[in-house]
């Protein structure tokens, strides 16, 4: 298994050491400004690998140095802007930067499985998708899974119920316009009701990112360790069931955007995307969020 990561800043850097230590990846490229930027990472990843169960080949490299990857991590970005308190503001200069990178990549690794974890992340896999060509389940970002595993940690402290054995989704954009799947939230077979006090700690989760970024100017260490979950199930055909965004398959009748939606993840990437059952609310939100990302995806074109 061969795995790329492109952009090797707080994020970038930090789903490298995840990686190295996942024990399931052959060979790490990580790809920064230039390869002279990225050693000081190359080399102290290569420096724990004594401590790895399955050591990783770890090389410091450019774009052609990805060729024949199976799966390819961008984390390239623009500088986010310290009073940052919208992700959509940064898609025209991150788009740009797709723009210059993916027809490489495309070109050196067409049959890899794309992760898109730079934001507005919706938007991206959008352009993404537009610029390489590939195939609809080739690309995909993190999208809600942050959010709905922050929104499952709150849920587990309130019902003491451990969050893995919680099913709760956060949907639509990653960004100001997603939603609680409430309707379809449950614990043991049990519906998990849908109180206000339960609806607050949806907008928790929905602001904890900006919350990480007040505090230290960067989100990096849950926004890795969610990328190297989905390159995991990628890697080992999983078929784990995660909320990611996706080009959206005619679900409430949108088709023209990306969104996050729970989808079966395996190592031909999105291998299915599931339709929750929605109420009114939750339907018109999802479609509320679908319309802030067309009109986003507008205002670059």
């Amino acid at each position: 298994m061969k795995v790329s990561v492109v952009g090797l800043g707080k994020v970038g850097s930090s789903l490298a050491f995840v990686l190295s230590i996942k024990n399931f990846i052959d060979e790490l490229v990580l790809v920064g400004r230039s390869k002279t930027s990225v050693m000081g990472d190359v080399l102290d990843l290569r420096h724990g690998q004594l401590f790895a169960d399955v050591p990783t080949r770890i090389f410091a490299g450019t774009l052609e140095d990805t060729a024949g990857s199976d799966v390819i991590a961008l984390c390239a970005a623009a500088p986010t802007p310290p009073d940052m308190s919208d992700r959509l503001a940064l898609a025209p200069d991150n788009v740009s930067l797709l723009r210059k990178i993916l027809p490489d990549i495309a070109r050196l690794s067409p049959h890899s499985k794309i992760v898109i974890v730079s934001n507005p992340v919706d938007v991206l896999v959008h352009f993404a998708l537009q610029i390489t060509g590939f195939k609809p389940g080739q690309i995909m970002g993190t999208g809600t899974l942050v959010d709905s595993a922050r929104f499952r940690q709150l849920l587990a402290d309130e019902i003491n119920i451990h969050m893995e054995d919680i099913r709760a989704y956060i949907l639509g954009e990653h960004g100001d316009s997603q939603f609680p799947a409430m309707s379809c939230a449950d614990a043991g077979g049990e519906p998990i009701d849908p109180t206000p006090a339960r609806y607050d700690l949806a907008r928790q989760a929905s602001q904890a990112g900006f919350e990480v970024f007040r505090h230290k100017g960067h989100t990096n260490y849950a926004i890795a360790l969610a990328a190297a979950y989905i390159i995991q199930c990628i890697a080992h055909d999983a078929r784990h069931t995660l909320p990611i965004s996706l080009k959206v398959d005619g679900f409430l009748g949108v088709d023209d955007v990306c969104l996050s939606l729970p989808a079966v993840i395996g190592k031909n990437g999105v291998e299915r995307v599931l339709h929750p059952k929605l109420d009114e609310k939750e339907q018109q939100a999802f479609l509320h969020s679908a319309a802030v990302i067309r009109a986003t995806i507008k205002h670059v074109e």
